[in-house]
């Protein structure tokens, strides 16, 4: 695409002058015009300065941030960030946000700017201020370009950088941005950004939420004419598009300089931009491995108004380099440890040569009989795709997302992945087509390894990342699907290929995805250290091991099954869809393997005794042969687990408290559960090994607090510490902050009590906390009380309203037969509808909490992986509208 900055207007000469009064959230004294030396002569910038106020406040600064603009945007990008630093002077962080030449209310220079210019003009605008502080700098969009130029030029004066979705290099053979190829199409550039307002228009409309209207006045205040407007189109026809772009060695020269940046650094993105994405947060992670990261699920290109950024920059910048201590992760960090003494495939390598079989398919895709693989095939295997990985440039460190069924294969790859040091990342299917794009795009794997109908719709969605097939495939299909290799292939390289070495313990080895169930899936990261100590903690609590056959209802433990040597099996059910598990599918499974440990979620077990009729005198020998059956995800009724003790009655029947962020945090038994009583909530068992857990106590506005506590009886936010527990949360650094509030601790977002015995009670989830005008209310409590009611299948408590003065809403399901609780059962036919006076009425009595409104629904809508933990948020969102006069649809 040729240079067309010779297609714009003639630009125009105008001086620089002072914002209007009135522009939402921008002070007044914050404005300032400054005349400095340019590479062509006098300029005046107009710019926003907090340093006249904290300078009156008697603050001196010990922190400068020089903040960028791009295009079409202007100072005002930045109001909140430099009054957030103005109102906290403890930070003493002056802000000075410019406006660009030929941009917001800076002077209209009469001449074209290309970026060796810029970032020269910005060099001379600190110079004539005198910055006598270390700099951070700040950029968004082509401004972060020019700050990063900056910051490159004066490696003496840097402390820091700061970005919000930019870009320093495109990659070479892809098309830019397509919002950029039209506004540079021949014809479109001068009047689509200088003689109309179209690309400061389509600018704008990128809020997420919407711009006010107001807002949108502000940002096109300075560009009321085509005049105005000249430096838009000149920034669009600067862009260099390729290497024959007259700004592009400069933009090369930038973009290399990044890469020996070393100071602290920070990235906030919006996912949303449909011009800066994730490909090009990608480039700059790759460039600052240091980086601290978050993206703002939700958030698009104009960050700074989609979502708050000023707090995590103060904070960001408090905790770090205001405190003396370096703010980033070092990009080295990991490779100080040296490799495990047992390391997760430990047990393949011991048992390289056993015959006995390690792992059972009951259902494998496209076979009509089980696989069963043996411990020698399996080593072989992981050891052969190991290799073939590596020899296909699969390097430590690279990302592996695997789109793969639970089974031999995933197995096999997962621990092939681990061996070369890969990392590994798993988003399950149960996210749906949205959660799992959404998992797959945050990760940004480097390959994805996948089944056919993965590969589909990673091609449908530009998933990033080499593709590999599981299956064979033919080469027109390959080709539709841009896959470059299958598992053959790798196979086959593999056979005569040497393996690295094995990675050091305490660098990443899996990222796992959360559920989902309480707000986009987290990335959570685990290193080979806390995944071997997860192992050894499962091993140890349940005496898993060698001759022990586990039927792994739930894949964490499937997966998990090699690493602790025991014969795993993968019954015959879809795993997004717990409830498929019948009787008779897991007896087979039990069979299989003489399984004497069983883990499903409470769905699964739900309806397995729906079925438990199927079963015939072979199948209640299989389950008669279990010694634990181990159930969780959800809070289980003790006449749940009283009923699956009948149907496995030689059975230790437990319910482990757990998470994503650490698979086994408590343990509890059945006859520890009827030992325990009933108090507020569902009790989970005293901390299993080496955990601890504790008590962050809710104040009087339902908000946790900083310090942690032992004493029973007080509720809050469930704390843990335990060695198997997660590193950090991948790319959400505010995230992982809050989560680690305690150093060593991670804060659960769970909320229950501790008791007199030490033993651990879940009251909820800290987002459905009610603040009711008569004090604090936790749902699980009153919902136990409500479900035990006859008539009653399952139920919800949430509250409405604001904080403070919510509104308590039960939502029940109605029990088959008035007796038979079934918290997913459908009756066919029924509407949702208000609970008739009598129920209501009893609902009330036994919920022991002032209850507004009782609404009865066929069936409550729950999470995907688990099909068992209530979406509280959706039911209080569907109550609200209905309260408000909505119509009583389903939620």
């Amino acid at each position: 695409m040729p240079f067309q900055i010779d297609s714009l207007p003639a630009p125009i000469r105008t001086a620089a002058k002072l914002p209007p009064s009135g522009l939402p959230g921008l002070r007044p004294e914050f404005s300032r015009l400054v005349t400095a030396p340019g590479p062509d002569g006098d300029r005046t910038w107009h710019l926003l300065d907090n340093g006249p106020v904290l300078a009156a406040a008697g603050v001196t600064p010990r922190l400068t941030l020089l903040c960028v603009h791009g295009n079409p945007t202007w100072s005002y990008l930045w109001r909140k960030l430099v009054s957030a630093a103005a109102d906290a002077p403890q930070h003493a962080v002056r802000v000075i946000a410019v406006d660009q030449l030929d941009m917001g209310f800076s002077e209209r220079t009469g001449s074209s700017r290309s970026l060796p210019t810029r970032i020269a003009d910005l060099s001379a605008l600190t110079g004539q201020l005198g910055i006598d502080t270390q700099v951070v700098t700040v950029g968004h969009d082509w401004g972060g370009v020019v700050s990063l130029g900056w910051a490159v030029d004066h490696p003496d004066q840097l402390a820091g950088v700061i970005l919000t979705n930019t870009a320093v290099h495109h990659p070479a053979g892809e098309p830019i941005p397509a919002p950029l190829r039209l506004a540079l199409a021949k014809g479109v550039l001068p009047r689509g950004t200088v003689t109309t307002p179209a690309f400061l228009q389509t600018t704008l409309a990128l809020g997420h939420p919407a711009l006010s209207p107001e807002t949108k006045t502000a940002y096109s205040a300075p560009y009321p004419n085509s005049a105005q407007r000249g430096g838009i189109g000149a920034f669009v026809a600067d862009i260099p598009v390729n290497d024959s772009h007259p700004s592009f060695a400069e933009l090369d020269r930038v973009a290399t300089g990044v890469r020996e940046l070393t100071v602290p650094a920070l990235l906030l993105w919006g996912p949303k931009d449909p011009i800066f994405d994730d490909r090009y947060l990608r480039d700059l992670i790759a460039r600052l491995p240091h980086a601290d990261v978050h993206r703002f699920e939700g958030a698009g290109h104009l960050l700074a108004e989609d979502v708050d950024i000023a707090t995590p920059i103060l904070d960001w910048l408090a905790e770090g380099l205001l405190a003396a201590q370096p703010c980033g992760r070092e990009a080295t960090a990991e490779a100080g440890s040296g490799p495990s003494a047992e390391p997760l495939w430990a047990q393949l390598e011991q048992r390289a040569d056993d015959d006995s079989t390690a792992f059972v398919e009951m259902a494998p895709p496209g076979l009509k009989r089980r696989r069963v693989v043996s411990w020698r095939r399996l080593n072989d295997q992981v050891l052969a795709l190991a290799a073939g990985l590596h020899a296909s440039g699969v390097r430590p460190g690279h990302r592996v997302s695997l789109l793969v069924p639970p089974g031999a294969d995933l197995t096999a790859l997962i621990y092939a992945c681990l061996r070369i040091g890969a990392i590994v990342v798993i988003a399950d299917a149960g996210l749906g087509v949205k959660g799992l794009s959404r998992a797959v795009r945050g990760a940004g794997p480097d390959y994805i390894v996948a089944i056919a109908r993965g590969l589909a719709a990673a091609r449908a969605f530009g998933w990033p990342g080499t593709k590999i097939s599981v299956e064979p495939l033919n080469q027109t299909t390959r080709r539709a699907l841009g896959v470059e290799l299958t598992l053959p292939d790798l196979l086959r390289r593999g056979i005569d290929a040497e393996l690295p070495a094995p990675p050091a313990a305490d660098v990443t080895a899996a990222i796992l995805f959360t559920s989902g169930s309480t707000g986009p899936a987290k990335g959570v990261v685990y290193t080979h250290r806390q995944l071997e100590a997860m192992r050894d903690a499962l091993a140890g609590r349940f005496d898993i091991g060698p001759g022990t056959g586990l039927v792994a209802g739930f894949a964490p433990f499937a997966l998990l099954g090699p690493a602790l040597g025991a014969t795993s099996v993968s019954p015959d059910m879809d795993v997004t869809a717990p409830r498929t598990l019948t009787a008779r599918a897991l007896a087979e499974a039990a069979q299989a393997v003489e399984a004497t440990v069983v883990f499903a979620a409470p769905a699964a077990l739900r309806n397995v005794l729906a079925t438990a009729g199927d079963l015939d005198h072979t199948g209640r020998r299989a389950l008669e042969q279990v010694r634990i059956v181990l159930s969780a995800g959800a809070p289980i009724p003790e006449p749940l687990l009283t009923r699956m003790a009948g149907l496995t009655p030689n059975a230790s029947l437990h319910t482990p408290y757990g998470m994503t962020e650490a698979l086994l945090v408590t343990d509890i038994s059945l006859d520890q559960i009827r030992a325990a009583g009933s108090s507020e909530g569902v009790c989970v068992g005293e901390p299993a090994g080496p955990v601890q857990v504790a008590i962050a106590a809710f104040d009087a506005e339902g908000v946790p607090s900083a310090e942690l506590t032992n004493s029973p009886g007080v509720s809050g936010e469930i704390v843990i510490s335990a060695p198997h527990m997660k590193d950090h949360y991948d790319r959400l650094w505010i995230t992982q902050r809050l989560s680690a509030a305690n150093p060593g601790w991670h804060r659960t977002g769970d909320i229950g009590h501790l008791d007199g015995d030490g033993r651990l009670w879940v009251e909820g989830r800290l987002a459905h906390v009610i603040t009711a005008p008569d004090g604090i209310h936790t749902p699980v409590g009153p919902e136990q009380r409500i479900e035990a009611l006859d008539q009653v299948g399952s139920a919800a408590v949430v509250g409405i309203g604001p904080p403070g003065a919510q509104q308590v809403v039960v939502i029940v399901t109605p029990a088959r037969g008035g007796t038979a609780r079934r918290p997913r059962l459908a009756l066919p036919g029924r509407r949702p509808r208000l609970a008739g006076t009598t129920l209501a009425a009893q609902v009330r009595k036994a919920a022991g909490i002032p209850v507004a409104a009782v609404f009865v629904l066929p069936q409550l809508p729950t999470d995907i992986r688990h099909d068992s933990k209530i979406d509280r948020a959706r039911l209080a969102a569907w109550a609200d509208r209905v309260l408000a006069g909505g119509r009583l649809t389903r939620p």
